[in-house]
């Protein structure tokens, strides 16, 4: 019987300069949820990634060397902000984003502060959150925020 060692996954810092290798990403995450609700808009996409762009709180997501995804995971004072997690589409279902957000939650642990995040209605990654321990906390017309709360 032999077993698979798990492919590496590693995180690598972003600059400025990153910023539209990051706003395809996004799009490329993004497109079917938004165009299931009716609000597929490039132009919206990288705007709304602008207003949250904080380069010293987001790393690239590398799968074998290859950079799949990014997260923005940012300290502030109810705990932290995951602003932003996404996977190419050809790399989800493989557990890439479980345990980028297992590695994301056990530093929020070590530090006792909550995660909280905003999810776009009609998304699979509301079950996604679910499964991860995060509870609703608050709705409006588009998205729903969710918290966990620290793990002992």
């Amino acid at each position: 019987m032999t077993s698979e060692r798990p492919s590496e996954i590693t995180f690598q810092p972003v600059v400025a300069e990153d910023f539209d290798e990051l706003v395809a990403l996004r799009i490329a995450a993004m497109r079917e949820s938004l165009e299931r609700v009716g609000r597929f808009d490039p132009e919206r996409a990288r705007e709304r990634l602008r207003k949250s762009f904080y380069p010293e709180h987001t790393a690239f997501i590398v799968h074998d060397g290859r950079r799949i995804g990014f997260y923005t995971f940012r300290p502030t004072e109810e705990g932290f902000h995951l602003d932003h997690l996404y996977v190419h589409p050809r790399e989800q279902g493989a557990g890439v984003g479980s345990r980028v957000l297992r590695h994301l939650l056990a530093e929020a642990d070590a530090r006792e502060a909550a995660v909280l995040l905003g999810a776009l209605r009609e998304s699979a990654s509301n079950r996604f959150y679910q499964r991860h321990g995060f509870v609703v906390k608050a709705e409006d017309e588009w998205d729903i925020y969710y918290i966990r709360t620290p793990r002992a």
